[in-house]
């Protein structure tokens, strides 16, 4: 039956795991457009249960994952090669790093580069320093940095190197239940694999729709100060239908013309907006702020990487770790599938040690440039400055708008704020161009060239993408950001368990595939005595043979090296 609905249809796909993952996003959006009050008390119940009890979990998470990168890398694991052993990386540093840019952070880098640094500054976490205050920018700096440094690459970087490994390694198909083929052998191919497949490719969808939900909340908030369009959820449904259209195009378009193109016009845009706040800001203090901020994110990082808030300040502060941390988290890793995918393919060839430190190196890099130039000037504005960014921010409650709020501050502020809106549409569209085609990579498990799938079968991934993210805005009946929130907390949580499991499978895979590590060969050593004993055991010699260090047996040249008793006894026809 669903044979002929996909020949009907003309799609080239896995007809279980296609009609199954559709299905249920379906179900998702039209439940949600009849009882749509219903579903946001539902996911506010759950997320509110999860955040209470499982929070400790999601930050635990994030860290073991960040641990075990960091050992596999040192370890005996660290040469092997994702690929054939006498494989070369496909990319070079240069190329590989752009495209690692482009791969997860552009939309994080706009929605955030100006709102967390202010709000931490105005609120601080912990509630043990004066809001405004020089104390107050180190913290901030330090939990934006946590939240989009090592541990936010950390959540990408994990299911990349399983993907990696387990795609050009072992010549699996490209599906998230490859990586489990360690523990489940050959039921990966059947309804348990099909299953994590539907599980994988739902949450990446909901994962990419809160990211195109951001996106949007940006666009409005940037088009209300550029024109004065109002904020309302009517706007930004028209907004998620013009960009996901013009995503969809950028799509049939193909990788060459469409993707890549923008991808790389957005780059070169994004670091023009950075060099000019850079340039036309107060540069000395940016540059010096960038370089201790990266000095405070590290001094701080063992602490917050296991901090829970266990002793919170206040009741204001006690929810705090919950809104921000575990959603960063659980909005990171739902979308890691198309990240990872993403990531595995422009790293083949790379050594697991190269691409854990390649990963976690360069794009960590850069983020902390963005947010401390950003951040740094936020602060500037607040304390040496006119002030009003963390009134808008924080008081008003417009996190969307913070970007906008900062551009007034800076010549050609119009100008800029309209180049703001035009990055955000790029990233916007890359994002759902790109997600669309690793989905249907996932969907269909063929790693041939994504353009041979039909056109219109791509699309279909785009279109739900933005009709998760418009329906979640319009249709929960709660505020945009809160809802987002509330609905990736729960769809986030099975994608922990998997990472736990993944680790365990990856290692059992590679420790398989190098088989056991031969017995370690030493010299051995007859016993060797000091002068005063050697002097006493020529006097009264015993039946023990002797090899003193500094001694050199008749017969033998000095050349510096120590005999072996294997050597004499081969000499003497015991070998």
């Amino acid at each position: 039956m669903s044979e002929r609905i996909l020949r009907a249809l003309r799609l080239k796909t896995d007809p279980g795991v296609f009609f199954s993952t559709v299905g249920v996003i379906i179900a998702f959006v039209v439940i949600t457009f009849f009882f749509g009050d219903w579903v946001g008390s539902v996911f506010g119940t759950a997320s509110g249960w999860i955040m209470t009890n499982l929070g400790w979990f999601y930050i635990f998470g994030v860290t073991a994952f960040l641990g075990f990168l960091v050992w596999i890398a040192l370890s005996r694991f660290g040469h092997v090669r994702l690929g054939g052993d006498g494989e070369m990386p496909e990319h070079s540093n240069a190329a590989w790093f752009g495209m690692l840019f482009a791969a997860g952070i552009g939309t994080i880098l706009m929605f955030w580069g100006v709102a967390e640094p202010i709000s931490h500054f105005a609120t601080p976490p912990r509630g043990d320093v004066e809001p405004g205050t020089p104390n107050a920018a180190s913290e901030a700096m330090a939990f934006t940095l946590y939240h989009f440094g090592l541990h936010t690459w950390t959540i990408f970087a994990l299911p990349a190197l399983a993907f990696a490994y387990f795609i050009y390694k072992r010549k699996m198909p490209p599906r998230v239940s490859s990586i489990f083929a360690p523990i489940l052998g050959d039921k990966v191919f059947g309804p348990l694999g099909k299953t994590i497949d539907v599980v994988a490719l739902v949450g990446t969808v909901f994962g990419v729709a809160t990211s195109v939900g951001l996106g949007t909340l940006q666009i409005n908030a940037g088009l209300n100060e550029l024109f004065g369009i109002a904020m309302s959820s009517v706007v930004q449904v028209l907004i998620i239908v013009v960009v996901t259209t013009v995503a969809c195009i950028s799509v049939a378009l193909g990788l060459e013309r469409g993707i890549k193109r923008l991808s790389n016009f957005n780059i070169a845009m994004a670091i023009a907006l950075l060099l000019f706040i850079l340039a036309t800001g107060p540069t000395l203090f940016l540059l010096k702020g960038t370089v201790e901020s990266l000095g405070i994110y590290l001094s701080n990082l063992p602490e917050l990487a296991l901090w829970n808030n266990v002793f919170p300040a206040s009741d204001d502060l006690a929810s705090w770790q919950n809104t921000w941390t575990v959603f960063y988290w659980a909005w990171t890793i739902t979308w890691s599938p198309f990240v990872g995918i993403f990531i595995a393919r422009i790293s083949r060839g790379r050594t697991i040690r190269q691409f854990v430190f390649g990963v976690l190196g360069l794009p960590v890099g850069f983020s902390v440039l963005w947010f401390g130039i950003f951040g740094m000037a936020s602060f500037h504005i607040e304390m040496f400055g006119t002030g009003g960014l963390a009134e808008a921010v924080v008081e008003e409650g417009d996190i969307p708008g913070a970007l906008f709020a900062f551009l007034s501050n800076y010549p050609l502020a119009t100008f800029l704020s309209g180049l703001a809106v035009v990055l955000v549409v790029i990233f916007f569209t890359t994002s759902v161009d790109s997600a669309s085609m690793v989905v249907d990579m996932i969907a269909s498990g063929k790693d041939d060239d994504v353009q041979t799938s039909p056109t219109h079968q791509r699309v279909i991934w785009g279109v739900l993408m933005g009709a998760v993210g418009a329906t979640i805005l319009a249709g929960t009946g709660e505020g945009g950001l809160t809802a987002l929130q509330e609905v990736i907390t729960v769809i986030g949580l099975p994608f922990f368990v998997f990472g736990f499991v993944m680790m365990y499978s990856l290692v059992r895979g590679i420790s398989n595939d190098m088989g056991e590590r031969p017995p370690t060969i030493t010299r051995q050593w007859r016993r060797t005595y000091s002068p005063e004993a050697l002097e006493k055991h020529e006097e009264a010699p015993s039946p023990e043979p002797v090899h003193p260090l500094y001694h050199i047996p008749d017969g033998e040249q000095d050349d510096g090296a120590p005999s072996v008793a294997g050597e004499e006894e081969t000499s003497s026809g015991k070998g």
